[in-house]
C-alpha cells in the first residue's frame, strides 16, 4: 500500500476505493489500519509486526480519551473493530501540551468495549462500539504533542476516507446499472450517477497529484472540497439509485439495501452543513475565487 504524499497517493486512494466498492465494512477497517500505518511512518515509528491497527480519535458528545499521569482514561466513541483489532492509535487530550497519540495494546484488560453502543441500520459489522480506557499506561507515544492534527498527513488521511465513500457509491451503482434497460427515465438516472462518480473520481485524482507534487503545501481546502464532492455523490446515489432500481430490484437484490444503508451511515463522517460552512469560510477568506483557481490550474 503506497504511503500518502510519497509519489503514489492516487494509487493509494484507488486501492481504498476498490475496497469500498467491494464491501464498505471491509473498507472501513482497512482504511483505519492503513491510516494507522501511515501515521506511524510519518512519526518515524514502526508498527508492531503482524498487528491489525485502527485509529480511534473521536471526541463526540463530551466523550474522548484523556491523558493523566502517564495513562489513558475516558470513553471514545466509534471505535471501529473494537473486538477485532490488535492495537489502536488512540488520540488523547494531553496535559497542557496538545493532544497525544498513544499506540495501545487492545488486549490490555483496562481497554473495555461497551456492549450495546453500536446498533445502526448500516455498518453494523464494523463493530464501532464505545470503548472505555481505565488507566491504560501510555507506554508507546507516537510523535510530539499536537502531532495528530498538526502533521501534513492529517488531511491526506481525510482524502483516503473520501476515496472509500467514492468506492461505496460505485458499488451501489454496480448493483443497479442492470435495471436501467431501455427506459429513458432510468437511463437518465444512470447517466447522472455516472457523471457524479466520474467527477468525484477526477477531483480526488487531481487532489492526490497535487499532494504528491508538493507534500509540504497546505492542501486542506483541496481535500475538504474533495470530501464535500464525495459526500454529495453519496447523497445523489442514495436518492437516484433506488429510483433507478425500482421496487422489484430493491426487494429482491441480496445486498443492495444493505449497501445503501452502509453508505448512508459511513458517509456521515462528513459533518454535512458544518463541514460545508468550514469550507465556505476558507474559500471566502482567500483572494481568489474557486473558479479562478480551477482555471489557473488548467492553464
Amino acid at each position: 500500500m503506497p504511503l500518502p504524499g510519497r509519489g503514489d497517493t492516487a494509487g493509494r486512494w484507488r486501492a481504498l476505493a476498490a475496497w469500498g466498492r467491494t464491501d464498505l465494512v471491509l473498507a472501513r477497517l482497512a482504511e483505519g489500519h492503513t491510516d494507522a500505518l501511515a501515521i506511524l511512518a510519518e512519526a518515524g515509528c514502526a508498527p508492531v509486526p503482524g498487528a491489525l491497527y485502527g485509529v480511534w480519535a473521536a471526541r463526540s458528545g463530551g466523550t474522548g480519551a484523556e491523558l493523566h499521569d502517564g495513562a489513558v482514561h475516558g470513553t471514545v466513541r466509534f471505535c471501529s473493530g473494537a473486538h477485532l483489532l490488535d492495537r489502536a492509535l488512540v488520540v488523547a487530550a494531553g496535559e497542557g501540551a496538545g493532544d497525544r497519540i498513544v499506540d495501545v495494546d487492545l488486549r490490555d484488560p483496562r481497554v473495555r468495549p461497551v456492549e450495546g453502543t453500536w446498533n445502526p441500520a448500516g455498518m453494523a459489522a464494523s463493530d464501532s462500539v464505545d470503548v472505555e480506557f481505565a488507566g491504560v499506561p501510555a507506554e508507546v507515544p507516537v510523535g510530539p504533542p499536537g502531532f495528530y492534527t498538526g502533521r501534513p498527513g492529517f488531511w491526506w488521511g481525510g482524502g483516503g476516507v473520501a476515496a472509500v465513500w467514492l468506492g461505496g457509491a460505485a458499488g451501489v451503482v454496480d448493483d443497479v446499472r442492470g435495471a436501467a434497460g431501455t427506459d429513458p427515465h432510468r437511463l437518465a438516472h444512470l447517466g447522472a450517477l455516472h457523471t457524479a462518480l466520474a467527477a468525484t473520481d477526477a477531483l480526488l485524482a487531481r487532489t492526490a497529484q497535487a499532494i504528491d507534487a508538493d507534500p509540504a503545501a497546505d492542501h486542506t481546502t483541496a481535500v475538504w472540497t474533495a470530501r464535500a464532492a464525495a459526500e454529495q455523490l453519496c447523497r445523489t446515489v442514495g436518492d437516484r439509485a433506488p429510483r433507478l432500481a425500482g421496487a422489484t430490484v430493491l426487494s429482491r437484490h441480496d445486498r443492495l439495501g444493505a449497501r445503501l444503508a452502509d453508505l448512508g451511515v459511513y458517509v456521515r463522517q462528513h459533518h454535512a452543513e458544518r463541514d460545508l460552512a468550514a469550507l465556505g469560510a476558507r474559500v471566502a477568506a482567500t483572494d481568489t475565487a474557486a473558479t479562478d483557481t480551477v482555471s489557473e490550474e488548467a492553464r
